[in-house]
């Protein structure tokens, strides 16, 4: 299938941008790496009246790593992200996570601020923000605003992003002191969006035990789901932090797997991630 017709727009700068998005509201859709835009447009699941391009504001291709910040711009192709060997050593889960975002032809394309605000439940990108406490700027004709992540993401494919903002940039906090990350998940075959996944960090105490531990899972829920798992940590140890996640998620079937399965998964998963995660944070309470 093809688009509906729609008008085309490709601004110079942020300021034009905005100006457009301002203007046509919720009449307009932003165009980044496209990778999930253009297929929801084919699919006739999306018929905004106007495109924003926005590939032209270089100025929005960035990552810095600054003041305890890995900061990415809207701009910012996967690939590139992936590829940033500061932004690994500050928060290495960014990379961990990004590795099994899709496959190389659409990381080169496909930009992390935007899978971001596509909210996804099943984006693995949509997890790290959340289980790492990070944030989104977002700016419109009337200034700045900064969405933190556990309020960003209102449903499926539901951001906190008005129809007359842009997304310019998403804010991850570099990897403190003693801790340490992971991620795993299970897809049917590799590059596919995961039947489920886990994001998980751990933070050690001066004697070496956990004394924060927090994992988020996609594809069990419409939003990214949180979970502190310190106290399970604290008990009989990672297994134990699996069986109490399981306890914790309700999961729907549908066609890739059923909710019991999602749940075996979630609890096979936080304790592989955990585990992932415990040993980086030895590693580094060592150095």
């Amino acid at each position: 299938m093809k688009p509906p017709a729609f008008a085309y727009f490709r601004p110079e700068s942020v300021a034009e941008a905005l100006a457009l998005l301002g203007t046509h509201g919720g009449d307009a859709k932003v165009l980044a790496g496209g990778q999930s835009l253009i297929p929801l447009l084919n699919l006739r699941l999306a018929t905004p009246a106007a495109l924003v391009d926005i590939n032209r504001l270089a100025e929005l291709a960035y990552v810095r790593v600054a003041d305890g910040q890995v900061v990415i711009g809207a701009l910012a192709r996967h690939a590139d992200v992936l590829a940033d060997a500061a932004a690994a050593a500050a928060q290495p889960l960014i990379r961990q996570a990004l590795r099994l975002v899709a496959h190389p032809v659409i990381r080169n394309r496909g930009t992390t601020v935007g899978s971001i605000v596509h909210a996804d439940p099943a984006g693995e990108m949509t997890a790290v923000l959340a289980v790492l406490g990070g944030s989104v700027k977002v700016a419109s004709v009337a200034g700045q605003r900064l969405v933190p992540a556990a309020s960003f993401f209102l449903g499926p494919l539901e951001p906190d992003v008005g129809p007359d903002e842009l997304a310019i940039e998403a804010i991850f906090p570099v990897l403190p002191a003693r801790t340490g990350c992971g991620f795993a998940e299970v897809s049917r075959r590799h590059g596919d969006y995961a039947i489920c996944g886990v994001a998980a960090t751990v933070t050690l105490d001066e004697i070496g035990q956990v004394s924060l531990a927090r994992a988020a899972y996609l594809s069990v829920s419409g939003t990214p789901l949180v979970l502190d798992l310190t106290k399970a940590c604290a008990g009989a140890g990672i297994a134990d932090a699996g069986e109490f996640a399981v306890t914790r998620i309700d999961p729907s079937s549908d066609i890739h797997a059923t909710a019991a399965y999602r749940r075996h998964l979630a609890g096979v998963l936080t304790a592989r991630a955990l585990t992932d995660a415990l040993a980086h944070a030895r590693e580094n309470a060592v150095v």
